[in-house]
């Protein structure tokens, strides 16, 4: 850590932010991109597809964070990988959540509640969850800012 980065604690937070933000673009376009291409010319089924396009995204997602935002944090590997791809399943869980509340509980129906409450609400939610868990409990320790304001 450089001097200036302990003088501005909220600036390294930022980088980190921002790097977690980049990383996540990154394995968006993966995931979308590969199940796109999975439905369309290979012809899989939409959940086979959305499986193997969910566990390529989190996988770059993982090497993006390792590698770059979190490239100071001691320890990366198999366990590692496997909290990493839990954070992201509980992710998925509250975009899953937020549909379904808005769809069956508040009895918003249309293609567009649906979107704005998985793809929306959903996302934003899931998005801090995955930033928290990532940070807390994958890549924890060193190289980054100590606690969870910044």
């Amino acid at each position: 850590m450089t001097a200036r980065e302990e003088a501005f604690p909220r600036r390294r937070f930022l980088r980190e932010l921002l790097g977690f933000a980049a990383v996540g673009v990154l394995a968006y376009g993966a995931d979308l991109g590969l199940f796109v291409w999975l439905r369309g010319p290979v012809g899989l089924g939409p959940l086979t597809a959305k499986a193997l396009s969910f566990l390529a995204g989190c996988s770059v997602a993982y090497a993006g964070n390792a590698l770059g935002t979190y490239r100071h944090a001691a320890a990366r590997g198999p366990r590692q990988y496997l909290i990493f791809f839990g954070v992201n399943i509980a992710g998925a869980l509250v975009q899953l959540l937020c549909i379904a509340v808005s769809h069956y509980g508040l009895g918003f129906t249309s293609s567009r509640a649906d979107t704005v409450s998985g793809a929306g609400v959903g996302m934003a939610l899931a998005t801090v969850l995955r930033f928290w868990g990532t940070r807390s409990l994958v890549f924890r320790g060193e190289g980054r800012v100590g606690s969870w304001t910044g």
